[in-house]
């Protein structure tokens, strides 16, 4: 499927709901595009398209959209799946990451003994906004030994200008808005 193609498909199955989490904020709800099956394993196989099978060894997913894309990523490619947490939801010792959302501050974890030395990791998650979420995960990923290979949203808002925080590296968008 061809990128436009991709956008539309994407753009179809997104609610735009306004004032959530709180007034001003146009959240970008993507549950209908899970919802639908066929639609939700186009947007997988175009991931693993672009980056390659072969390309990593584990799929980092945000919490907690990014779960499902990492799991579907994951067991498409038989790769291992690395759940980042938000703060205080994992059970032993955790490499952890604050940072400032477009509506607030947040913390993610993951653990500490979750990647070997040198494991290439591709990083998914549902949308780049400002680019805290995306950039403290990266950093996670790295102190936890890993070696991000790519990273990959369903929707990049464009205009808080997220891809300028996490240059030089690509960042792989399915629809920009």
């Amino acid at each position: 499927m061809d990128e436009k193609a991709l956008a539309e498909l994407v753009a179809g199955h997104v609610v735009d709901v306004p004032d959530f989490p709180q007034p001003g904020i146009l959240f970008k709800d993507i549950t209908p595009l899970f919802g639908d099956g066929p639609a939700f394993r186009q947007v997988i196989d175009a991931i693993v398209e672009h980056h390659g099978r072969t390309s990593f060894d584990v799929v980092a997913g945000v919490e907690a959209r990014g779960f499902l894309l990492a799991g579907a990523i994951g067991y498409a490619t038989g790769a291992g799946v690395l759940p980042v947490r938000k703060a205080g939801k994992l059970p032993r010792e955790v490499h952890a990451a604050s940072y400032a959302l477009e509506y607030g501050e947040a913390t993610l974890e993951v653990h500490r003994d979750s990647l070997l030395p040198g494991q290439r990791v591709l990083v998914v998650d549902d949308v780049l906004a400002t680019g805290g979420t995306a950039e403290a995960t990266l950093a996670l990923v790295e102190q936890a030994g890993g070696m991000v290979t790519g990273f990959s949203v369903l929707i990049e808002l464009a205009f808080l200008n997220g891809r300028a925080r996490l240059a030089p590296r690509e960042v792989h968008a399915l629809l920009s808005v």
